[in-house]
């Protein structure tokens, strides 16, 4: 097996329930403009939010038409006309940040981590404002080395151009001594790939992959990445 030194660890849905943090943050936006939401609303969001990022994954559309059209593209579903989405887009924003619920005890696998001398790096594709407010509030600054967001770095994942911004600044680390641990096979596992970097995908839910692309080692629960470090 081999000797990994660096941990590249997606944020959303992998360290922290992003789905969790999504839902609060999606009611909390219409009820501050008079409404309430079900579950099958907030459901339809995520399905609408998922398909944007891809497309931005996939270069086809920028990150400011992902956060105003996915909202246009819902309240177009909704039938709401008398909301502006960038106004409704930062209450949510905020919202979505002031929230945190970490995955499978993922602090504490992190600073077990920390403590074998592990370095460890969060590489994400959310807003950056979102993403730094969340890492300040659940402690996570002071848990990982450094943060990679790619709103900062000027391509987003998968690109390769992304890692090789990223890779530009871990000096000390080789490729060959990295591991991505992501949820998505779209960003994290086509990242890794395009990358030349090893991929552990956390699938907890037992999805099949049906990209084709290859995939180092696949785990359901995050404490598994013991067994594959140690």
């Amino acid at each position: 097996m081999k000797t990994y030194t660096t941990i590249l660890w997606d944020l959303d849905q992998t360290i922290l329930d992003f789905a969790k943090s999504q839902d609060y943050a999606l009611r909390y936006a219409f009820r501050q403009f008079g409404m309430e939401i079900n579950a099958e609303t907030v459901s339809s969001y995520a399905a609408i939010n998922d398909a944007y990022w891809k497309r931005m994954e996939r270069g086809e559309i920028t990150k400011e038409e992902v956060l105003r059209g996915r909202f246009l593209t819902l309240f177009e579903r909704l039938g709401i006309v008398d909301i502006r989405p960038e106004a409704f887009g930062d209450i949510y924003q905020d919202a979505l940040g002031d929230v945190f619920f970490f995955q499978d005890e993922a602090d504490k696998i992190i600073m077990r981590l920390k403590e074998q001398g592990f370095r460890q790096y969060i590489v994400t594709n959310g807003v950056n404002r979102t993403q730094a407010k969340k890492i300040r509030l659940s402690g996570l600054d002071r848990m990982v080395d450094g943060v990679f967001v790619s709103e900062l770095m000027g391509y987003p994942k998968p690109r390769k151009e992304y890692f090789d911004a990223c890779f530009e600044q871990l000096t000390n680390t080789s490729r060959e001594e990295c591991l991505l641990v992501g949820d998505s096979i779209t960003s994290d596992i086509q990242g890794g790939v395009n990358a030349g970097i090893d991929v552990c995908w956390y699938n907890p839910n037992g999805q099949p992959n049906d990209s084709g692309l290859p995939v180092d080692y696949e785990i359901r629960d995050l404490h598994e990445l013991m067994k594959i470090l140690t």
